[in-house]
């Protein structure tokens, strides 16, 4: 049953967070740039430039966080509003990508969809992305912060005092 809830969990987040929020960006570019009166001004080639790196970052702290949870912390990532859809970690992970940024699945995918809004060069897409990030903060400290707390109490109080929320480094 465990395994059956952790398949179901990653079919869930793939399905998503790396299928239908970048088709619904790339819908977003493509039916309301127009509206910006904005065309891509810069070539293809440097938005691959810039976009590339974005995505590669992304994808690696997303995949490398996810194989951290599920060897380290012994479950799975997909909790949502509190309702376990995998198994939940029974170890606080704080190694690997975890030692950069408490959420960098997080970190991950909002650099994917960055790299989506850079490469279609769409001020839609990154004013999306702009009013969404307050939701995603809003979620991460009103269900999983808490949660954390409540699984992990003071060891993830620490770990929180060190570790930025989403970007490395700040």
């Amino acid at each position: 049953m465990k395994f059956v809830r952790l398949i179901l969990g990653y079919i869930i987040g793939v399905t998503v967070f790396l299928i239908l929020l970048p088709s619904l960006l790339v819908v977003i570019s493509l039916n309301f740039d127009h509206l910006w009166w904005t065309k891509p001004v810069i070539s293809l080639f440097v938005r691959l430039c810039v976009s590339v790196p974005f995505f590669m970052v992304g994808v690696f702290f997303a995949v490398w966080s996810n194989i951290s949870l599920l060897i380290i912390g012994k479950g799975g990532p997909a909790d949502v509003f509190n309702y376990a859809i995998s198994p939940r970690t029974r170890k606080l992970v704080i190694t690997g990508p975890y030692k950069y940024t408490r959420n960098p699945m997080v970190f991950g995918m909002l650099s994917v969809y960055l790299s989506i809004s850079i490469f279609y060069f769409s001020l839609t897409c990154f004013l999306f992305l702009v009013f969404f990030i307050p939701f995603v903060v809003l979620y991460l400290k009103r269900t999983e912060e808490r949660r954390l707390f409540k699984d992990f109490g003071r060891e993830f109080t620490d770990y929180k005092s060190k570790v930025p929320m989403i970007i490395p480094f700040w």
